[in-house]
C-alpha cells in the first residue's frame, strides 16, 4: 500500500551548516583530510583512507559505500600517481553497518582491530565481516609505509569494541558513532549498547590533539566545536532527564491502568522523557539537525541509564 506524503510529520528545517559536500554521478565524495589522507562519504556513512609507500590502509568499510570505495581510493591513487592497492583494513568496531563492505577485499590484506571486535566477529559468522587477524588491548601505534596510526581502546561506549583511531601526523581523529557532527544522534544516543561510556568518549576525544572529525555519520567532517556542541546537548538532555525524574508523578497512571502494570510503567516514562526532552528540543532546534526528530529517542535511553546505572530516583520500599 502506498504511503500518503500528505500525512507524514513535518520537521525543522536542516541548518545548512550541517549539510556536507555534493556527491558525484556514481553517489560518493571523496576529498582529502589532510595531505595522504583521505575520506569518503555517501551522504550518510563515511569511511577514510590513507596512502602510504606499501599501499592503502582503508579505515572502516560500510556496506552503503560498498564498491564505491575501490573507485574512490582508484580516483586518488590515479590522481596522484600511487598504488591503489587496499593492503590493510582497520575495523573501528565490529558492527555491520560500519565495516559490512570489508568482504570485498582481498583475502590476504591485514585485518587489524580490537581484540572484542574479534570475538564478536568470530561470535556473527558473518561472511560479510571476516574477524580481524590482528588484535590489541588498550592501545596499539602502527607503523605503515611510513605512516603512523594510534589505535586506543578506552573500554566501552557506542559498542564494546569501538575505539579511537588517531592519525597525529594528519591533525585527524576517528571516533565512530558518537558524534554526527552537525546532527542529533539517531534513535537511543546512536544505538548506544553503554550510555556512561557514551557521554564520557568525547572527553576521551579531546583529551587527544586534532583538528579533522570522522565521525562515520552523514555528509561532512567534524571539528573540535562539533563535539563540544555534542557534549552541551548531552549534558543538558542528562540534567533534564534528572529534573523529570525528580516532578513527575507516577502515581496517576498506577491508578488509570491498574492491574495493567505495563501501561502504568509506559505512561510514567513517556511523560518523563516528554518532559526532559522539550526544552532541549527548544534551546537545540536550529543548531542541530534533526533534534526534533530524535531527541525524545535518546533522551529516554539517557533517562533509563540514569535510573539503572547511576541509581538516580531509584526509590527503596520503606
Amino acid at each position: 500500500m502506498a504511503t500518503d506524503i500528505s500525512a507524514l510529520p513535518d520537521y525543522a528545517p536542516v541548518p545548512r551548516s550541517a549539510l556536507g559536500p555534493a556527491l558525484n554521478e556514481q553517489g560518493y565524495y571523496v576529498g582529502r583530510v589532510e595531505r595522504n589522507l583521505y575520506w569518503i562519504t555517501d551522504g550518510t556513512y563515511q569511511s577514510a583512507f590513507l596512502t602510504t609507500s606499501d599501499g592503502v590502509v582503508l579505515l572502516d568499510a560500510p556496506p552503503t559505500i560498498g564498491n564505491n570505495i575501490q573507485r574512490a581510493v582508484d580516483e586518488i591513487a590515479s590522481a596522484n600517481g600511487m598504488s591503489n592497492t587496499i593492503t590493510h583494513l582497520i575495523y573501528s568496531h565490529h558492527h555491520a553497518d560500519h565495516v559490512g563492505a570489508s568482504s570485498l577485499f582481498d583475502k590476504n590484506i591485514t585485518r587489524i582491530g580490537h581484540e572484542e571486535t574479534r570475538r564478536l566477529l568470530l561470535r556473527d559468522d558473518d561472511p560479510t565481516r571476516p574477524p580481524n587477524e590482528e588484535t590489541f588491548g588498550d592501545r596499539q601505534t602502527l607503523e605503515i609505509g611510513g605512516e603512523r596510526i594510534d589505535l586506543n581502546w578506552h573500554g566501552a561506549n557506542h559498542s564494546p569494541d569501538n575505539i579511537i583511531i588517531h592519525l597525529p601526523d594528519h591533525d585527524t581523529l576517528m571516533l565512530i558513532d558518537i558524534v554526527n557532527p552537525g546532527w542529533a544522534p539517531v534513535y537511543v544516543s546512536n544505538l548506544t549498547e553503554d550510555i556512561p561510556g557514551y557521554i564520557e568518549a568525547p572527553a576521551n576525544a579531546l583529551a587527544y590533539s586534532w583538528k579533522h572529525f570522522i565521525g562515520g555519520h552523514l555528509g561532512r567532517l567534524g571539528t573540535r566545536d562539533d563535539v563540544t556542541l555534542h557534549q552541551r546537548y548531552m549534558a543538558d538532555i542528562s540534567e533534564s532527564s534528572r529534573n523529570a525524574i525528580d516532578t513527575v508523578d507516577p502515581t496517576p497512571y498506577f491508578q488509570k491502568y491498574g492491574e495493567n502494570t505495563w501501561a502504568a510503567v509506559k505512561g510514567y516514562l513517556d511523560e518523563v522523557t516528554s518532559v526532559a526532552a522539550t526544552p532541549v528540543v527548544e534551546k537545540y532546534t536550529g543548531q542541530l539537525a534533526a533534534v526534533d526528530v530524535f531527541t525524545e529517542s535518546t533522551t529516554f535511553w539517557v533517562m533509563e541509564s540514569i535510573r539503572l546505572d547511576l541509581g538516580y530516583g531509584s526509590w527503596v520500599h520503606p
